[in-house]
């Protein structure tokens, strides 16, 4: 392994990076994540957003790709996220 390598940062910024949210199914579940993630990423639109049910249909995932500025910006989406009392997990 070159040396270089184990000083080039894990993420390089700005990149396209998906945020996934799940939580029990809910008509609203995709709407309060999008707009935690707005707050810090306005740009964001329901149009970059996807759902998808579980195979039982008890809980819900929702996706938003954003294009990530930098590593504060997601560590500020993810906790704004699990502090929400709808989203169960946040990846």
């Amino acid at each position: 392994m070159d040396k270089s390598d184990n000083n080039k940062p894990a993420m390089e910024f700005p990149c396209e990076f998906p945020i996934k949210a799940m939580g029990l199914a809910s008509e609203t579940l995709h709407m309060v994540v999008l707009e935690i993630v707005q707050r810090h990423a306005p740009e964001a639109g329901e149009h970059v957003l996807k759902s998808r049910p579980s195979s039982n249909g008890k809980y819900i995932s929702v996706t938003i790709t954003i294009n990530a500025k930098s590593r504060a910006q997601l560590d500020a989406i993810y906790l704004d996220l699990t502090a929400c009392e709808q989203v169960l997990m946040a990846l």
